[in-house]
């Protein structure tokens, strides 16, 4: 307790100043230990600003850089912060969709980290942004207890992110505001509207976006009204139209054409 005490008062001391992010996570290690940690600021459909990482050079190209070319439009923790009540410590798999780990954003890029597990306290912040602290493990997801004892420490995170961060949205910059006017959803819709237009028709451009995202044949159905053999036909007709025969080739030129229409 003595030490915990004591990491209270070094993190209040470090607001403001460059030291921090690493004082943060020192101090959370002292609840539960991990191997990473990263922060993002996100505000709308921008890229995401990583604010801090303690990733070795090779494991940052996948974490950060690769992260911020696209697939973070995928990423739950991404989508969790388009709804207002978000704010929290939550696992991944709390937030993912239903086929998520077997989902290709799963498969072609969240696997490449070799994580074990994420969890996330989501801080929001002046004009409709947020702050994730994200802990990642890679050797065995975090027990029932950690995850209490790191959600306990939540007020406080949330306090002196939101003193130490409170110009987030200043940050990011006038491009950045007028995209977050919009809301989260209506960016993501941009982004998959723009992919396969003239080629998909809206429906098949839905079914692509929920497939992507990990929902199974049976929850896309549910979500647009429409039963799982029609979801599977959709499925068939856009692999037809775009000359592909699997999921990793569409979430490829899904990324691809991210890259082409600078989503940001």
């Amino acid at each position: 307790m003595q030490r915990l005490i004591e990491a209270t008062g070094a993190l209040v001391d470090a607001i403001g100043t460059e030291d921090f992010a690493k004082t943060l996570s020192d101090a959370l290690q002292r609840l539960a230990p991990f191997d990473y940690t990263v922060i993002f600021g996100y505000l709308g459909a921008a890229r995401p600003m990583d604010l801090f990482d303690d990733f070795p050079r090779g494991k940052r190209k996948v974490f950060v850089e690769d992260y911020q070319e696209g697939p973070y439009l995928l990423d739950p923790f991404y989508l969790a912060c388009g709804n207002k009540g978000a704010s929290g410590l939550y696992r991944i798999k709390d937030l993912a969709p239903d086929r998520f780990f077997q989902g290709e954003y799963f498969r072609s890029y969240y696997a490449r980290t070799g994580l074990a597990e994420e969890i996330g306290y989501f801080i929001e912040m002046p004009g409709d942004a947020t702050v994730v602290v994200s802990l990642m493990r890679a050797e065995k997801a975090f027990s029932a207890k950690e995850v209490r004892q790191l959600s306990e420490f939540w007020p406080l995170v949330r306090a002196i992110c939101q003193r130490h961060w409170g110009d987030l949205v200043v940050k990011f910059g006038t491009d950045a505001q007028a995209t977050s006017d919009a809301s989260m959803h209506k960016s993501i819709a941009r982004a998959f509207t723009n992919f396969g237009e003239g080629v998909l028709t809206p429906r098949e451009r839905q079914v692509v976006e929920f497939t992507l995202k990990g929902h199974s044949a049976d929850a896309v159905g549910r979500i647009l009204e429409i039963s799982p053999g029609t979801v599977r036909i959709h499925r068939r007709n856009v692999y037809s139209k775009l000359q592909i025969r699997s999921q990793g080739e569409l979430f490829s030129k899904f990324i691809n054409a991210l890259g082409s229409a600078n989503v940001r």
